[in-house]
């Protein structure tokens, strides 16, 4: 909800996949270098580096050694962007227990969102508390003055885009863009032009109309 007002040329959306076996010969945050902004963009990243601190931990995807060394790395990271000049700013949706199980329920039973659960999400529903305890553990390391996480209470949706929107722009010293109204003069005359019959193009079948003029009989044989 954040970018869907925002111009795609200088807010961009970056959700990493797992890493590929040459990245994770690399650097933990070397991956995520590239899609860092220049002066004037926004590049909102979807989990970001802390994969490492939640899921990578919980099921195992990294190393004990591994973990430490994020927890010990991450801190200087972030403070080495903010020198740098970068805004960085860190939300975590805080959902309850309650709340949660109801969305997984809801997606068991929602066809179309059952694409959204995945076998992972269900074992991740087997280890709530140790995610709770990885996120706990992740603040007491990460939340740093430079770079402070916010925490943004989630359990309704609607009520926690419209507060990390507001504080997000909280944030900044902005000017109002709101384009200045067009107006829209008459187009001249195509003279020499008539288009083609309708007849002579294929169009897609009106199913639209078809089902809202069906009668609730007819509905209730097919």
């Amino acid at each position: 909800r954040i970018t869907e007002p925002l111009n795609p040329r200088i807010c961009s959306v970056v959700a990493l996949p797992a890493p590929t076996e040459r990245e994770k010969t690399q650097w933990y945050f070397q991956r995520y270098v590239p899609h860092l902004p220049a002066a004037g963009e926004m590049v909102i990243l979807d989990r970001s580096w802390y994969n490492r601190a939640g899921v990578e931990r919980v099921m195992g995807f990294c190393t004990e050694d591994e973990y430490q060394e994020f927890m010990r790395s991450c801190p200087e990271f972030e403070r080495m962007l903010v020198r740098s000049g970068i805004k960085l700013i860190k939300y975590w949706f805080s959902v309850s227990d309650e709340e949660q199980e109801r969305r997984f329920q809801g997606r068991i039973s929602e066809p179309t969102k059952r694409w959204k659960l995945s076998p992972m999400d269900l074992e991740s529903r087997n280890r709530w508390v140790e995610y709770s305890k990885a996120k706990d553990f992740n603040f007491a390391h990460t939340d740093i003055k430079q770079a402070p996480w916010y925490v943004v209470d989630a359990d309704i949706k609607k009520h926690a885009r419209l507060k990390c929107i507001a504080h997000l722009l909280s944030l900044f010293d902005y000017k109002d863009l709101t384009p200045e109204p067009v107006i829209l003069e008459e187009r001249p005359p195509q003279a020499g032009y008539v288009r083609p019959p309708m007849e002579d193009q294929t169009f897609v079948p009106d199913t639209v109309t078809e089902l809202l003029s069906s009668k609730p009989e007819d509905s209730e044989k097919s």
